[in-house]
């Protein structure tokens, strides 16, 4: 006997919820999923009615979705926004240059601006070029800090208000595993927040509409909408450290379902000590950007890359770091300490 939707009482239900259990139709599906995310988007007061807002696209679900559902209910509730996609080129050959395809049908079929950039016009370098240099043990550092800063070198050009990333409830929450098992309390106090920076910063401010969207749902969601998204994961993450969150929290969730939010509604209730030194924020001293030391990692890492020194600003500090990052000249001996550490 067919499972009737328990929201319509209608028409037949096509799936069950992940986040809550319910047996629904796809327009009941369609409506609950939007009516939530907009409920997110208004109760955080993630916009204000006129603003511009960047939409980091990727090609991927989260970003194919978050594009739909931010043109839907834009013209839905008629916030009143000017919405544009905005996405980052790293240089995988085989990987982004086949998704960026995705996100210029995205372009065509959203009917919204589109601003690509890239590592290699930013920074010189690309993905491929910085793996050839690493290896495939920290080429995940570089990328992330690149393509954080890549996001705002291209907000400011498309002088945007905001930039809405995809990231949905099943990142916030390895976010939040992550930044315990390091012990990293800066980054833990501030991971679970809906809106990140604020205006006067000198940063672009970014906010997650998908913070309370489970993954599962998202992928249902492009999938009954028949949405055009590229699948394929990165070939540079196997060892990423957030693939080993995520399957840990893949397994606390086969054993209770509500892991997810719950691992995110503990992160937002904790509390820090009075007495914990935060790190100060100020801003590079050679590029401008935010940072909490004199020089952005964003810096350190292409000093490293540029003078044949690819692990200057991963792992252990050597004491010739300090020199090399303020321009002192080393010497030969020095030279050849420093690339015996590096190699």
């Amino acid at each position: 006997m067919p499972v009737l939707c328990s929201s319509c009482l209608d028409k037949r239900a096509v799936l069950k919820r992940p986040k809550t259990g319910h047996s629904l139709c796809k327009d009941c599906f369609f409506w609950a999923f939007e009516e939530e995310v907009h409920q997110t988007i208004v109760t955080a007061e993630l916009f204000k009615h006129g603003e511009t807002v960047g939409i980091a696209a990727s090609g991927g679900k989260d970003s194919t979705v978050l594009a739909h559902v931010m043109k839907l209910l834009n013209e839905r509730y008629d916030y009143g926004l000017t919405l544009m996609l905005l996405s980052v080129d790293e240089g995988i050959t085989g990987y982004r240059d086949d998704s960026l395809e995705t996100v210029k049908r995205n372009q065509q079929q959203y009917e919204l601006p589109l601003k690509i950039v890239s590592y290699e016009e930013l920074y010189g370098w690309t993905m491929d070029a910085i793996v050839k240099q690493v290896g495939l043990k920290n080429n995940c550092t570089f990328c992330g800090v690149f393509r954080r800063q890549a996001l705002d070198r291209g907000a400011i050009m498309l002088k945007v208000d905001k930039i809405c990333t995809g990231h949905n409830a099943d990142d916030v929450a390895e976010t939040v595993l992550m930044n315990v098992l390091r012990g990293d309390i800066a980054r833990l106090r501030r991971c679970t927040a809906i809106s990140t920076a604020s205006e006067g910063d000198g940063v672009v401010p970014r906010c997650k509409p998908l913070k309370y969207a489970y993954e599962k749902e998202i992928v249902l969601y492009a999938y009954f909408k028949k949405l055009d998204y590229f699948s394929t994961e990165c070939i540079y993450s196997p060892n990423a450290y957030r693939g080993y969150a995520r399957t840990f929290l893949k397994d606390l969730e086969s054993v209770r379902p509500s892991s997810i939010i719950d691992v995110i509604h503990s992160g937002e209730n904790l509390s820090v000590r009075e007495d914990v030194k935060m790190p100060m924020q100020g801003t590079c001293s050679r590029c401008g950007y935010i940072s909490s030391q004199s020089l952005c990692k964003s810096c350190v890492l292409l000093e490293g890359l540029n003078r044949g020194l690819p692990k200057l600003g991963i792992g252990k500090h050597h004491r010739l770091h300090d020199k090399i990052l303020s321009q002192q000249p080393l010497t030969e001996s020095e030279e050849r300490k420093l690339k015996a550490v590096n190699f």
